[in-house]
C-alpha cells in the first residue's frame, strides 16, 4: 500500500504518517537519516529544532529525498526567546505545524505551573496562527496525575488555553508510561487533538529504554489509531527514543502501520 502524502490542510480524508528524526540520530547526519526514512517507505518526517538552524538547507535536503516535513518539535525555552525566528524558519522550510516538547515546570504537581504554561502557549499559538502556522503542545510523562484541583495537569494547561488556537499532539506511548489510558485521554481532550505520536511500549524498561518497534510492544494499535482518528488526529508520527537499529526500526514500523492506512484501516469502524 502506498504511503500517504502530506497535505497541510488537515482535511478529514487526509492522514499523514511521518518519521520523527530523533529516532534516526544514530545514523549520523541529516542526509543519512532522510535516506533511511525513504528506504523504509516514509514520504514525510518530523524535524527537530536543530534542523531549523538553516531552513534553506533543510528544505533542500527534503527536496533531494522527495520528503515533506509537516511538523517540527521546538523547545519551550527557544520559543520564549521570541517566536519570530521559528515562524520565519518554518515558512521558509514549508513546515505548517510546530509542536512544543514537554516544557520544564518548577513543579509538575502544582496546577498553577500548568495554568501558567497554558496561558503562555495560548499567546504563542495566536502569534503563530497569525502567520499561518499551527502550534500545539506535545505531552511527556507528566500531566496525567490528578492534582489538588481535581483535574490533571494537562487538563489545567488546556483549560488555561481555552479559546486559543493551541492544539495537542498526543504522545500515546508516554500516556501509557504515565499509567494513563490512551484511548480515554484521546477522547477527553478531543477538542484539541490534531496529531499523535505512535510510540510502542515494551514490558522491560531495561531493554531499549522500555520502547519497541511499532507493533512489537504492548499497545493495541488497530484500536488506538482508529480512536485517534475518531477524535481528531490527522497526522501520526512514528518514534522510538533509542532504537538499536534505527533503519530497521523505521522499516518494520512503517510496514506494520501501512496496513492501517486508507478506508479499510484508519477510516474503518472502531
Amino acid at each position: 500500500m502506498a504511503s500517504p502524502k502530506m497535505r497541510a490542510d488537515h482535511s478529514p480524508e487526509t492522514f499523514v504518517f511521518s518519521l520523527q528524526l530523533h529516532s534516526m540520530r544514530g545514523l549520523g547526519g541529516l542526509d543519512a537519516q532522510l535516506a533511511a526514512a525513504c528506504v523504509a517507505g516514509f514520504q514525510a518526517v518530523e524535524a527537530l529544532e536543530r534542523h531549523l538552524a538553516f531552513p534553506s538547507d533543510l528544505q533542500a535536503s527534503l527536496a533531494r529525498f522527495e520528503l515533506s516535513c509537516p511538523s517540527i518539535h521546538i523547545t519551550m525555552p527557544t520559543l520564549l526567546q521570541g517566536p519570530e525566528a521559528i515562524i520565519d524558519g518554518c515558512l521558509e522550510a514549508s513546515i505548517p505545524s510546530v509542536f512544543v516538547n514537554p516544557m520544564p515546570l518548577d513543579d509538575p504537581f502544582d496546577p498553577r505551573d500548568w495554568s501558567k504554561a497554558g496561558e503562555k502557549l495560548a499567546q504563542l499559538a495566536e502569534a503563530f496562527g497569525e502567520r499561518g502556522i499551527l502550534l500545539g503542545y506535545h505531552n511527556g510523562v507528566h500531566g496525567f496525575d490528578p492534582l489538588k484541583t481535581g483535574r490533571c495537569g494537562i487538563e489545567d494547561l488546556f483549560r488555561a488555553a481555552a479559546g486559543s488556537a493551541l492544539k495537542w499532539q498526543a504522545d500515546i506511548g508516554w500516556i501509557r508510561r504515565a499509567r494513563g489510558n490512551p484511548a480515554e485521554w484521546l477522547k477527553r481532550l478531543q477538542a484539541y487533538l490534531i496529531s499523535a505520536h505512535v510510540k510502542d511500549v515494551g514490558a522491560d524498561y531495561d531493554v531499549e529504554e522500555g520502547w519497541q518497534d511499532v507493533g512489537a510492544g504492548l499497545l493495541i494499535w488497530p484500536i488506538l489509531l482508529k480512536t485517534a482518528v475518531q477524535f481528531g488526529a490527522r497526522s501520526f508520527v512514528v518514534e522510538h527514543d533509542n532504537p538499536p537499529d534505527p533503519a530497521e526500526f523505521a522499516r518494520r514500523s512503517f510496514a506494520y502501520l501501512s496496513r492501517y492506512n486508507g478506508s479499510a484501516g484508519l477510516l474503518g469502524a472502531t
